[in-house]
């Protein structure tokens, strides 16, 4: 998964409001409480964090599990 993908679905989850905010402030367990910003610049990959997100909020992101 591209960075701009994994941004399309936070934009399309969480709305494109929020999901610039879901992605600085949000902290998710499963990327050892990183957010998905710090998690991109320590070099995760996309495809990891959008799992470890869907993990979190699974009904958010139910449409594209």
């Amino acid at each position: 998964m591209r960075i701009s993908d994994l941004r399309q679905r936070l934009d399309l989850s969480f709305g494109p409001d929020w999901a610039p905010s879901f992605s600085k402030d949000i902290a998710i367990a499963a990327l050892g409480s990183l957010t998905v910003d710090e998690a991109l610049a320590a070099g995760r990959e996309a495809d990891e964090i959008w799992k470890a997100v869907c993990k979190q909020c699974p009904v958010e992101t139910a449409p594209f599990s």
